[in-house]
């Protein structure tokens, strides 16, 4: 059966890399994001800013579950049909950090498709460790997780 969406692990494993700021906040190259990591508000497409007001955990979890449909989809749209969920999770988990263009492009993305899971695969995963030009050690560790996850 062909997975299609998160489950309970897949989800707490993106919160927990995310964390969840109820409050508008400058993301690690100053992007103003809120709840999981969010840039925009999904419902209206209008992107976070310093002076919007603080949202609650209910609103948080609700744009976050919306937010995750087109990591899903392009994580299950691009990738062969016979993974597992567990490969699932680590992929979205990446797609959502990446991008839907940084994922449909990646070396990792290739070689899941080639069935190739080995240190060739830790390796494209740890491509992903830069934010801002810089390579970010927290980047480092969450891409390590994913390979984990992936490969569990």
């Amino acid at each position: 059966m062909e997975i299609t969406q998160l489950d309970q692990a897949g989800l707490d494993l993106i919160k927990q890399f995310e964390g969840c700021i109820l409050h508008p906040y400058l993301d690690q190259v100053g992007i103003p994001t809120i709840g999981y990591g969010q840039t925009y508000y999904p419902a209206t497409g209008k992107k976070v800013t310093m002076q919007d007001p603080p949202i609650t955990q209910k609103q948080a979890d609700d744009m976050f579950l919306v937010m995750l449909k087109p990591y899903e989809l392009a994580v299950y749209s691009t990738t062969r049909d016979d993974i597992t969920q567990n490969n699932f999770n680590a992929l979205v988990s990446l797609t959502y950090n990446i991008g839907t263009a940084g994922f449909k492009t990646s070396t990792v993305r290739r070689l899941v498709n080639e069935s190739i899971a080995d240190e060739r695969l830790e390796a494209a995963f740890l491509m992903w460790k830069k934010a801002g030009g810089k390579v970010i050690p927290g980047l480092i560790n969450r891409r390590k997780k994913e390979y984990r996850v992936y490969i569990s």
